[in-house]
């Protein structure tokens, strides 16, 4: 074991342990259950190290113009922010992450987070230099792995670095649903449904048509999400602790965001008003509404599809795959648990859009102590609809089927066929048939036999998929 302390007390922790007296203190006071976000772990590590970088440069250009010995200030040596740099690399990589016990929700406006990265990067770069962990007279979490930065900084930057990573994850989610739907779309183009008006049969359509509704709607998803990298490409690292740079060297000031921009390939811009890029957190609540605005897309989709290939669906057209059993006690009964798992992640997000929300404007004067929770809920959307995109994509849409000729069996005996008649025959003769097709149980040939309407070839031209979902007819087509 060994010991460590802080102006509160002292604690014991384990010999071989990454973190320190203040990542022990958060987890104690913080115990709520939920795993911080490995992408957000990730992206500090790399902040620090653009961090790092940035520094190193700072004290060698300084050197060359200043005795900097004689001045009252503290100088991280060449060799100690290159261990620091080394340990912060491994972090971005995803190593050492066993060693982050802070949760997912945490008090502090995120100063926990910050410190347990630190502790690790420090007591990491202590072992590169053949140090033991909890040395910190040779390297210091807070006075060298913290150098030149703040909490109010570092955590929001890094949330944005994580959340862009995390956005073009989504925006290629969204392509392949898209794919899925097209190549459905291009398959069943021409097979003939009843379109649903308030649940109630309303007017002949085809599968097509509905398919490609859907992909439309995703293709604005993709647009919108491809946009929200401008949302929150501006960051405010450099700005300190509430945007004002205090404590920090403009040389550092001016090179740090460059530094980061080069080490994660993003297009990261430093604010113009660092006290505002601090302080408010609309970016954030921008981009949550767009991929909200996914997750309708995707309730609507799913919500459909299930309902098509329901029990309660009369004609059973459109059947989904079977992908695990569906109960302990109803032999061979088999569920919609995809559309099911989409619809619950769509409510996931709908809930962390209130949260995200609501804390965001809870924000206080110069800071929002509530980015730990706004952050995480922020990931968590990104990743719930990223999942949701491709358990659809490969579970559901793969395997989905059309009975053509069932489908088009049901078309013509439902009295919904008869709205396309109306321009031929005005709407008390379609009505008609409409009513006799219902009362005996008629198809719309069988209805209009009786009736003696039209040319039983001219119902067949009408209903061809392609005329029905032409938009619009043609005076010439009626003459005809």
């Amino acid at each position: 074991m060994r010991r460590e302390k802080d102006f509160i007390g002292e604690k014991e922790l384990d010999e071989g342990a990454l973190y320190g007296i203040h990542s022990l203190r958060a987890r104690e006071n913080f115990p709520a259950e939920g795993r911080f976000h490995y992408e957000w772990y990730r992206a500090m590590a790399v902040t620090k190290q653009a961090c790092y970088l940035s520094a190193a440069s700072f004290f060698a250009e300084a050197a060359k113009q200043y005795d900097l010995s004689r001045m009252n200030i503290r100088v991280i040596t060449a060799e100690m922010l290159e261990a620091l740099s080394a340990a912060a690399g491994e972090c971005a990589e995803g190593k050492h992450f066993e060693h982050f016990i802070v949760p997912a929700v945490s008090g502090g406006a995120g100063t926990s987070i910050n410190m347990n990265v630190n502790e690790i990067i420090a007591n990491r770069a202590l072992q590169i230099l053949g140090r033991q962990p909890g040395e910190y007279d040779i390297i210091d979490p807070i006075e060298d792995a913290n150098i030149f930065q703040s909490t109010n900084d570092v955590v929001p930057t890094a949330l944005r670095v994580a959340a862009m990573h995390l956005l073009s994850v989504l925006e290629g989610s969204i392509n392949e649903l898209r794919k899925k739907i097209e190549e459905l779309e291009q398959r069943y183009r021409n097979t003939l449904r009843v379109a649903y008006t308030q649940m109630q049969e309303a007017v002949p359509s085809t599968y097509g048509r509905l398919l490609a509704g859907y992909g439309e709607a995703l293709s604005r998803d993709w647009w919108r999400v491809s946009k929200c990298l401008e949302r929150i490409k501006v960051v405010n690292l450099g700005g300190s602790a509430v945007g004002t740079s205090v404590t920090v060297p403009r040389f550092f000031v001016a090179e740090v965001v460059p530094a980061l921009r080069q080490l994660t390939g993003l297009p990261l811009t430093r604010g113009e008003n660092l006290s505002d890029a601090t302080s408010n957190l609309d970016p954030l609540v921008e981009v949550h509404g767009i991929i909200k605005a996914h997750a309708v897309t995707m309730e609507k989709m799913a919500g459909d599809l299930r309902m098509l290939a329901s029990d309660l669906h009369g004609s059973r057209s459109l059947s989904i795959p079977a992908r695990q059993a569906g109960s302990s006690i109803m032999p061979g009964k088999v569920n919609p648990v995809i559309a099911e798992f989409v619809i619950s992640c769509s409510h996931r997000v709908y809930s962390n859009d209130q949260l995200v929300s609501s804390l965001a404007a809870q924000g206080c004067l110069d800071l929002n102590a509530y980015l730990p929770v706004i952050g995480h809920a922020l990931l968590e959307s990104l990743k719930t609809l990223s999942a949701a995109d491709r358990s659809l994509a490969q579970n559901m849409l793969s395997d989905i089927e059309i009975e053509s000729g069932h489908a088009e069996e049901q078309v013509l005996a439902s009295p919904a066929v008869a709205t396309a008649l109306l321009p031929y025959i005005g709407y008390k003769k379609a009505a008609s048939i409409a009513r006799l097709m219902k009362d005996e149980q008629l198809d719309i040939f069988g209805a209009n036999e009786k009736l003696g309407y039209l040319d039983p070839q001219k119902i067949r031209e009408i209903l061809k998929p392609e005329n029905l979902v032409q938009e619009g007819y043609r005076l010439k087509d009626i003459e005809e």
